[in-house]
């Protein structure tokens, strides 16, 4: 966290907040890409966690994975011992498919999605952003104590302080409009299909 004193300038504390809150929209995004809409892609499974040699791996660092098809996912292993415990994962995931395992390559069909699973998935889509914009009001009443704070020990004046709320306000508004309309794009997608 920044320290606020009579040298922040509102263009700096803006800065500051604009990192804090880009984490947030970043992590929302990558949910986002997670969630299906009908098109496969890699980030729905790369994930997954894989026992390999002993230790628990993330699938993309045991096997090259690629979506050919828009309905299918392919993953080569690196290491063809490892095969199986790749297809444990994906059966264990909740994509809801069964992998096919030719012995080299696992495919993963993905069926259509039902008018009931989008409407589910909009509602998860809901739940991640109300996390986000958690996550980004979080971020400003953090500022804002901190603002308050140096106010209150006369770091800073009354107006400056008000100046820098208004940014902070500003800020958070346009971080928050920022993931809606990601939100907006995805049920689009969603809805599309």
């Amino acid at each position: 966290m920044a320290n606020i004193n009579s040298d922040t300038s509102p263009k700096a504390l803006e800065q500051i907040v604009a990192i804090e809150m880009d984490k947030a929209v970043d992590h929302f995004n990558k949910e986002l890409a997670k969630i299906r809409t009908g098109r496969a892609h890699t980030s729905m499974i790369e994930d997954l966690r894989v026992d390999s040699y002993g230790t628990s791996m993330r699938l993309k660092e045991v096997a090259a994975i690629a979506a050919p098809e828009a309905s299918m996912l392919t993953v080569q292993p690196w290491d063809k011992s490892v095969i199986k415990e790749i297809e444990k994962a994906i059966l264990a995931s909740d994509l809801g498919v069964t992998p096919i395992n030719d012995g080299s390559i696992v495919r993963v069909q993905l069926p259509q999605i039902s008018q009931g699973r989008r409407e589910e998935l909009c509602k998860v889509m809901g739940k991640k952003l109300e996390e986000c914009r958690t996550a980004i009001r979080n971020v400003r009443k953090d500022f804002q104590n901190l603002i308050k704070a140096a106010e209150k020990s006369r770091d800073i004046s009354e107006d400056i302080a008000k100046k820098l709320l208004e940014t902070l306000q500003t800020c958070t508004d346009r971080f928050i409009a920022s993931a809606e309309q990601l939100a907006h794009k995805k049920e689009s997608d969603l809805k599309s299909f």
